[in-house]
């Protein structure tokens, strides 16, 4: 009896190293107006960035559905495996609960695991259930693993502007405004389960800073682990220019680490330019 992964786009792990890895990929919908989209399926990261910055109206994203799990489930039972579940933070998406309710009567084989986390901060999860699994453990194991390490997960990003956090009704006009004129940066983190505001700098050189000053606030990386970089839009600049403000940090690791273009569940929020770390704590 083997042990399947099944994940949700929402970890920002491209489709294809899903297929790859052999995990099973469970798309989110992402909603503009009256078109509806399946995460990485039928619409790429880049052509949301694209239509992001083409259009007025701001995206949605909808939820995997019980059915949708429920379906996935029958072809892993079928085959004789057990699977390890790994969802979007159940205070971000009701996918959690999709997952929960799909597998109920199956928890013997079936194991759900809430990331408390969001794109690349739910991916560094995903791959350390992938070391589990190669490293044979059982499917039970892999998810009392993670239920353990995924308090030390963590996601921090720097935002590049405040238009989309206004758009979505995070912040004030008034304060985008003004944080605009300043050119401020804000520093966004997964804390409980939830995204928000943890602090702001002027310019991106302070930004960088203070993206790496949360880093260390957090406990340090611990670099045995899982850790991936992240950026919103549709190129890269800033966040190579975030690894050569932060030499010390990263030299070590240049080429070495896995980059994924954050895609509609936090991009919808963040706009393009976003940098983002995901890392487990050292404490």
């Amino acid at each position: 009896m083997g042990v399947r992964l099944i994940i949700d786009s929402a970890c920002d792990m491209e489709k294809s190293e899903a297929d790859r890895e052999n995990i099973l990929f469970l798309p989110l919908k992402t909603i503009f107006g009256e078109e509806e989209y399946l995460d990485g399926v039928t619409i790429s990261h880049e052509r949301f960035y694209e239509k992001l910055i083409e259009e007025d109206v701001i995206p949605k994203t909808s939820q995997v559905v019980p059915f949708e799990y429920g379906e996935v489930f029958k072809e892993v039972l079928a085959s004789g495996d057990s699977a390890v579940v790994i969802t979007i933070s159940s205070k971000l998406s009701g996918t959690h609960a999709s997952a929960v309710i799909a597998a109920r009567g199956y928890e013997d084989r079936i194991y759900v695991v809430d990331s408390g986390n969001v794109s690349i901060g739910e991916q560094i999860l995903v791959r350390y259930a992938m070391q589990l699994r190669d490293q044979g453990l059982e499917a039970g194991e892999i998810a009392a693993k993670l239920n353990e390490e995924k308090k030390k997960a963590c996601l921090v990003a720097l935002l590049d502007t405040l238009e989309y956090l206004k758009l979505g009704g995070r912040i004030s006009k008034t304060s985008a405004f003004a944080g605009e004129l300043l050119s401020i940066k804000p520093v966004i983190s997964v804390e409980d389960g939830e995204i928000k505001v943890v602090g702001k700098a002027r310019g991106s050189k302070k930004g960088n800073n203070l993206l790496n000053l949360k880093v260390n606030e957090k406990g340090g990386i611990d670099f045995e682990k899982p850790i991936c970089l992240g950026y919103t839009g549709l190129n890269n600049h800033l966040l190579q220019k975030y690894i050569a403000d932060s030499e010390a940090l990263w030299k070590d690791y240049t080429g070495k680490l896995p980059i994924s273009m954050i895609g509609s569940t936090v991009g919808t929020h963040a706009g393009p330019g976003a940098v983002a770390v995901a890392f487990f704590t050292k404490i």
